[in-house]
């Protein structure tokens, strides 16, 4: 279990070998690189997209069990050829997906030639010395099997990169440039094609996890710059009225008053944004001595129907703009390979992946291989499955500002006292998934002292009880009951609380929110903790009940986003373990509240 870093560094190297820097590893960061390995011909002249083969998973560990057979493989890649794709990039190096992708295309003689990953894994942060080791472990098993396919597979892999998103400052899979530089060494050491590392555009134009991990090192082993760049996905952090380094773009364009054209405008726009991050890892490169270098886009797509997870999809995702962004892309590609444009732009992605919720909806073609606009596009006389969305630019989406409707003058908005029949108009309950636990509405018997409808002489409370969590917790919101939804103007409200009593033996914290849209069109929530003590919640073994207030600055405060003439959902409760500090377990104490109400 001692294997480390420098067990991988000891693998015997043959097939290449050598430095992209003049002065090798340790030179200063302007070395120039003259030891470049030649990008093939194929980026420069084919179309690529990013491939992967799952089709049913709908989780990771679905996608671990999921079987892949060479027919599955041979059917995706026949579609791909059909639409004039002649390159993909690959993920990793397994067996699975590398070594069956690679043999199909062989055995078949198919015209597809590969970009070869190799992922590795973080390891530096584990704390555990097993499972530090176990990772290196597999990241050396992973390199080995990765070598071994890009020298057996000379003829079909035309490049290799190793790491995926590992050093741009919010990688998930954080490794170190020390760490990553060592890897791409090892195999460069021991293949003949150009190799490369995957990252987003900001780290390749300096904008690095901090000073010690700018890409100096990580340079000085590659041949080429394979960047990443998410203009859809960069419009949910942009403010063009800010003032930091980061490219914004305007992604709404309301100055195009004439609807019909504001689809295209912001495609443009999104386009303009990518080429603006090409344009920030260009100048890096040449100010540090790799003028020489070619840049690629690794990664680089739009979504072709919502998948959750972002309020702004509900503008942008549909198959029509991603056929607008493909296009465009496509463009930019022929008319900048011959200057200093990228050498190579790789789409991401070829086909669907549910296993990864809501980062879903990339494909040129569904799941069931059924083919979107941009890919019927590639190829109209194709006899594929198609689509039956209407593909005419006319029906993209556009941003549309959130409606502003009249702010609530009465004193009070009540979600639930005796007083209510049925959800408040317009609003209804719903759990964040069904089954996490059991609601009864109304429950009776029993209801807070304080509760402003007792004077009806009912005793009607809610209760939440028999709890079955989810990994990660469960909650309970109101919010609205149309579709779309409809916001609340509770700007009136903004000097005022929440309250609601609560009356539970429940242990630990609950959080307690609301959300709101804003003149964005993007979705905020805003969250503020109860625990024993704090804005009048108690807990106990024998409990009884206690009246909460919330004063709706402190939500201001947790988010100061939060635009209160948009209201979505107007209260929740949950208890998500990340934030509140509890555990996953079922048996969980009953909840009873009443009296949920907004004062101003």
């Amino acid at each position: 279990m001692a294997l480390g870093l420098g067990a991988a560094l000891l693998l015997s190297a043959c097939g290449g070998g050598g430095t992209t820097s003049d002065q090798g590893s340790g030179a200063s960061p302007a070395a120039s690189a003259s030891g470049l390995r030649a990008l093939p011909a194929v980026f420069t002249t084919a179309k690529a997209v990013a491939y992967s083969p799952y089709r049913t998973a709908t989780t990771d560990a679905g996608r671990a069990s999921e079987v892949i057979t060479d027919v599955q493989v041979k059917q995706d890649l026949d579609l791909l050829v059909t639409a004039g794709i002649g390159l993909i990039r690959l993920f990793d190096s397994s067996d699975k997906v590398a070594l069956r992708t690679l043999r199909v295309i062989r055995d078949n003689a198919l015209p597809i030639k590969v970009m070869l990953g190799i992922y590795v894994n973080s390891f530096e942060n584990a704390s555990d010395p097993v499972v530090r080791a176990r990772a290196q472990a597999d990241n050396e098993d992973e390199m080995a099997r990765g070598v071994t396919l890009a020298k057996t597979y000379a003829a079909e892999v035309v490049a290799v990169s190793v790491g995926n998103e590992t050093m741009v400052s919010w990688s998930f899979n954080p490794i170190s440039t020390v760490a990553m530089a060592a890897y791409i060494k090892t195999v460069r050491d021991q293949v003949p094609q150009p190799v490369t590392t995957d990252d987003n555009y900001a780290f390749y134009a300096g904008f690095a996890r901090n000073a010690a991990e700018q890409p100096g090192e990580v340079l000085r082993q590659i041949d080429f710059a394979s960047i990443h760049t998410y203009p859809m996905l960069d419009a949910q952090y942009s403010d063009t009225s800010d003032t930091d380094l980061l490219p914004d773009w305007d992604w709404q364009q309301l100055g195009v008053t004439d609807l019909t054209k504001r689809a295209a405008a912001s495609v443009d726009a999104a386009i303009g944004k990518a080429q603006t991050d090409y344009a920030r890892a260009r100048s890096y490169l040449d100010k540090n001595g790799r003028a020489n270098m070619p840049i690629v886009i690794g990664e680089t797509g739009w979504k072709g129907a919502d998948s959750g997870g972002s309020a702004l999809y509900k503008f942008q995702a549909h198959p029509a703009n991603q056929k607008m962004y493909f296009s465009r892309l496509l463009d930019w590609a022929l008319a900048s390979r011959s200057n200093n444009g990228p050498k190579g732009i790789v789409y991401f992605e070829a086909f669907d992946e549910p296993w990864k919720g809501n980062d879903d909806k990339w494909g040129l073609f569904t799941k069931d291989r059924t083919a979107r606009c941009a890919a019927q596009a590639l190829n109209p006389t194709a006899t594929w499955t198609k689509d039956s969305t209407a593909c005419a630019d006319s029906n993209a989406l556009y941003f549309v500002p959130p409606v502003l409707n009249a702010a609530l003058t009465t004193p009070r908005l009540t979600i639930f006292n005796e007083s209510v029949t049925g959800w408040p108009a317009g609003m209804r309950a719903d759990a964040y998934e069904t089954g996490t636990f059991n609601l009864i509405y109304p429950n009776t018997g029993d209801s807070a002292p304080s509760d402003l409808g007792a004077s009806l002489g009912a005793s009607n409370f809610l209760q939440l009880d028999t709890f079955t969590p989810k990994s990660y917790g469960w909650g309970l919101l109101w919010q609205s009951s149309s579709t779309p939804a409809v916001s609340a103007n509770l700007s009136s409200f903004a000097n005022g609380s929440i309250r609601f009593s609560v009356k539970t033996a429940y242990a630990g914290s609950l959080r307690v929110g609301i959300s709101s849209d804003t003149s964005l069109g993007a979705v905020v929530e805003s969250f503020v903790l109860v625990s024993n003590g704090n804005y009048g919640y108690c807990s106990s073994a024998s409990p009884g009940w206690c009246d909460v207030t919330i004063p709706l600055s402190a939500f201001q405060a947790a988010n100061p986003k939060l635009d209160l003439r948009y209201v979505l959902t107007r209260f929740s409760i949950s208890d998500v373990y990340t934030d509140t500090g509890n555990t996953d377990a079922t048996g969980k104490p009953a909840i009873a509240l009443d009296n949920i109400y907004w004062i101003r």
